[in-house]
């Protein structure tokens, strides 16, 4: 394994989300090296005018029936549960983890720690991980970035794990 940071990163390692044996693990890069890296990996290409463009193949938008709620006591209760909000059970969760976890192994990813809400007294930390660049850059983009005083400290309360090339039917 082969760490690559930005700036500084966070003490809370990813074994915590049960990742292991990965390959590189880029942390918090900046924009200009996102890019780099998604051109070097042909995920995209800058267009005449300067910004990145990716193609996103068929899956241009969210897939809301491909959503699940990890159905457990703490939050039972206060989801509105339907045909959009579909529970899923913690065991059914574990078992579809572990598979993307394993699909992790020996590939590189890329972490964004960083915050969401703009009040410092209200705001949460978070923890984005990704295995194409782009999808990392868009993380910078939606999210609060950490300065390097934080990313000392930071660890996630909540965690995206974005992993794309992994199909799997709960």
């Amino acid at each position: 394994m082969h760490e690559t940071s930005g700036i500084t990163h966070s003490p809370y390692g990813l074994d915590n989300h049960g990742l292991h044996n990965l390959n590189d693990i880029y942390w918090n890069l900046p924009t200009p090296r996102l890019i780099e890296q998604a051109i070097i990996r042909r995920e995209g290409q800058l267009s005449h005018l300067g910004p990145l463009v990716v193609r996103t193949g068929h899956h241009t938008g969210r897939s809301a029936n491909d959503k699940f709620i990890v159905d457990e006591p703490s939050v039972s209760d206060e989801i509105w549960w339907g045909e959009i909000n579909r529970p899923i059970s913690e065991e059914a969760f574990d078992r579809l983890h572990k598979r993307m976890v394993n699909h992790l192994q020996n590939r590189d990813v890329y972490v964004q720690d960083c915050f969401v809400g703009a009040d410092k007294r209200h705001r949460m930390p978070i923890r984005v991980i990704t295995e194409n660049a782009w999808h990392n850059l868009f993380a910078r983009n939606v999210f609060i970035m950490a300065t390097e005083e934080e990313l000392a400290v930071h660890q996630p309360e909540f965690t995206v794990i974005n992993a794309p090339r992994f199909h799997s039917v709960p």
